[in-house]
């Protein structure tokens, strides 16, 4: 049996007849790997050395501006552009978010799914801030403290309406 017939038999064995594209997932699983490779690459080339271990403030910081990052990549009415060509409006989610549905197979149905979930597309963002502190930490705590305000500014903007809305 080819590797072409046995990759499509998992395939077919994994789905259950559903549409689950593992092309895409692999397709985006190695553009990550490949990035990482990269990164490493480069920053040996640079000679930039890996910090023996990051501070904690450091690791609050990157957590925050991650979820937020998060959450603005993958449900932020204005980001709604930028997912546009991998997802279809569902409707208004509150708080300035929204809610998609995935289009497409393949490849376009994988990158759907991650632009669409703040849980993976976290791993991303995560990994691009961990990299930031690494290459370039000034900038990368400037960044992550914007976001990590303003997520603290949404959980803030929450209460006083939630505060509101009980007084009536």
């Amino acid at each position: 049996m080819s590797i072409s017939a046995t990759l499509r038999r998992v395939q077919t064995e994994y789905a259950a007849g559903q549409d689950r594209p593992l092309k895409g997932y692999l397709a985006a699983m190695s553009t990550f790997a490949g990035a990482v490779g990269l990164a490493t690459a480069v920053g040996r080339h640079l000679g930039v050395r890996l910090p023996e271990r990051f501070a904690l403030g450091d690791v609050a910081l990157v957590s925050v501006a991650t979820y937020k990052a998060s959450r603005l990549a993958t449900k932020g009415s204005v980001t709604s552009a930028l997912r546009a060509p991998f997802t279809r409006y569902e409707e208004p989610a509150g708080n300035a978010e929204v809610n998609e549905s995935v289009r497409g197979d393949g490849v376009r149905h994988a990158v759907g799914e991650l632009v669409t979930c703040p849980f993976c597309s976290g791993v991303w963002i995560a990994g691009a801030l961990v990299g930031g502190l690494v290459f370039a930490p000034r900038a990368t705590r400037l960044v992550a403290t914007a976001l990590t305000a303003i997520a603290a500014s949404d959980v803030l903007h929450i209460a006083v309406h939630r505060l509101d809305s009980t007084s009536d």
